[in-house]
């Protein structure tokens, strides 16, 4: 970043060439949605590369990086809750009556069927999508991106205990949305 800064043009190339697995892995675990892995990814270093004059060393760029990746993340949530959302279980007809539509769920398996690890996976990456948002970003930049505490608390803006306590109750939240699925 710093040879980017000074004007080395390849030097950008380079940062997205390494840092474009992370964005995507960041994303895609956050929204869970592969349709706007390279828009928000382009998003991204497009933002890295408007503010590369204002860039200051003080953390490690990667950690700049997730910072801004994740504020992008948040505010494409933000969004998301904004919108109304269409109910399925009545519709109307053209004669104005109303009836029940049957929509099938593809997550759900049928009555009887045990989880499989393709299952399981899909549990885990719903429970961890129904986290609230910081507690969400924390529990994916340190269980999947491997992220130390203070690492975290730079990318959300808060310090390390707070960091602990987001991990703390992502973690207890975790464990009651899975509690059926885990044996004991």
């Amino acid at each position: 970043m710093l040879q980017f800064q000074r004007g080395d043009e390849s030097a950008f190339d380079k940062l997205v060439g390494r840092n474009t697995g992370k964005v995507h892995a960041l994303v895609y675990r956050f929204l869970g949605d592969p349709g706007m892995l390279e828009d928000l990814t382009q998003e991204v270093f497009l933002r890295v590369y408007r503010t590369v004059e204002r860039y200051e060393p003080a953390a490690k760029f990667s950690t700049w990086l997730y910072r801004i990746t994740a504020n992008l993340c948040f505010n494409v949530l933000r969004k998301r809750r904004r919108m109304h959302p269409l109910s399925l279980d009545v519709a109307e007809s053209d004669d104005g009556d109303g009836y029940h539509r049957d929509v099938p769920d593809a997550r759900s398996a049928a009555p009887g069927d045990g989880l499989d690890e393709r299952e399981m996976r899909r549990k885990v990456s719903d429970a961890v999508a129904s986290l609230p948002d910081n507690q969400r970003v924390a529990i994916i930049l340190n269980k999947y991106e491997g992220k130390s505490y203070e690492e975290i608390a730079e990318v959300l803006n808060c310090t390390t205990m707070a960091v602990k306590s987001l991990l703390s109750r992502a973690r207890n939240n975790l464990r009651n949305a899975l509690v059926r699925y885990i044996r004991t």
